[in-house]
């Protein structure tokens, strides 16, 4: 970009020229203080709102990054008693430090905003070399009055916007089809979090979870589906996995969850995906619980069964997917061949004892 300006101005070519509607609009928003003030010009070009500037009243620091504008403008004439500095400087990669002023009384941004990329960043910095009661002042081409093909130069509603936050107050007006943004007095705010449109279903998410009796033994639940499964399932709106796993719990087998640390634990988070669709599970590992399995849910779960550990690779039925991914997340290696999973730790996993193989008759 900085080569293309360069080449653009060191051909001769120049700029739209300012217009009595701007220099009207600045002597009525931004009229230099009384006994002088400093502005910073930047993105100057050859320098003529800068000379106007200067001639206003102002000390001017005029900016840009190509060298051949620099050089035009410093040929061009200006009043006697004006005083214009030009700088060489790209405000979005070098510092602001190399201005040699640390604050002005009116910053100017005349036809370039458009070309800046960081616009939030950059104006963050220019709003600290701002002096108490200063005027940034930044003149733009709007969207609708420019032609499709020029859009790049222009800014629409949405982005005149976006400049004026945190500025209280912030004016636009009209200077014949160009936006005359004044903004005075910045005032940042917390920032704050919204939402997008409703977004199209994704993915599924639910919790997992490994309860086990004081001997070992493992609860799975017969499905109606045809197979085995932990208790657990889809988390509701706002729900964290550990406790999606806890209401699971209980609202399947009417187990309690001791709520005391330790009780409950999220071990890890795992994603796969089925029929095309990307699934996230947490792997909730439930050590302190009171009360009895029950089937509570008979259009889900035919019964709830305790299991040894160690018949669950010989299981003559098959587990459900994902409760055999948790399985795995706290008996790593038991279950042999298991379809593929990224498996994302979130808390060490307690040792757990080697599982030895149930001894047949004798």
């Amino acid at each position: 970009m900085t080569d293309a300006w360069d080449a653009h101005y060191a051909d001769g070519n120049t700029f739209s020229p300012l217009r009595d509607s701007e220099r009207a609009l600045l002597a009525e928003h931004a009229p230099a203080p009384e006994g002088g003030g400093l502005a910073l010009d930047l993105g100057c070009g050859l320098g003529e709102l800068a000379r106007h500037l200067a001639e206003s009243g102002y000390e001017v620091d005029a900016v840009d990054f190509a060298p051949a504008a620099l050089a035009r403008a410093e040929d061009q004439p200006i009043a006697a008693n004006s005083a214009v500095n030009y700088h060489l400087l790209d405000i979005e990669r070098d510092s602001l430090d190399a201005l040699p002023h640390p604050a002005y009384d009116l910053i100017t941004l005349r036809l370039s905003w458009a070309f800046v990329h960081d616009r939030t960043r950059v104006m963050n910095r220019l709003r600290e070399r701002l002096r108490p009661g200063g005027v940034v002042c930044v003149i733009t081409p709007v969207a609708e009055e420019t032609a499709d093909d020029r859009r790049s130069i222009a800014l629409d509603d949405e982005e005149i916007r976006a400049l004026c936050g945190s500025w209280a107050p912030a004016e636009r007006y009209d200077a014949d089809g160009l936006a005359f943004v004044v903004l005075r007095e910045p005032a940042p705010s917390a920032v704050t979090c919204a939402g997008k449109k409703r977004p199209s279903p994704h993915a599924l998410t639910g919790a997992g979870v490994v309860v086990t009796d004081p001997a070992g033994r493992i609860l799975l639940g017969w499905s109606v589906r045809g197979v085995w499964e932990l208790p657990g399932g889809k988390n509701d709106p706002g729900e964290g996995f550990l406790e999606a796993g806890v209401r699971e719990l209980e609202e399947e087998t009417g187990l309690k969850a001791d709520p005391d640390p330790g009780g409950a634990r999220l071990l890890a988070l795992l994603m796969d995906s089925t029929h095309g669709m990307p699934r996230l599970t947490g792997a909730v590992r439930v050590t302190a619980w009171t009360g009895q399995p029950t089937v509570t849910e008979p259009q889900l779960i035919h019964r709830w069964e305790w299991h040894e550990v160690a018949d669950l690779p010989t299981l003559p039925q098959p587990l459900f997917t994902p409760s055999a991914h948790v399985i795995d997340t706290v008996w790593p290696g038991l279950l042999p061949g298991l379809p593929p999973v990224h498996r994302y730790p979130v808390a060490p996993v307690a040792p757990v004892a080697p599982v030895a193989p149930v001894a047949g008759p004798a």
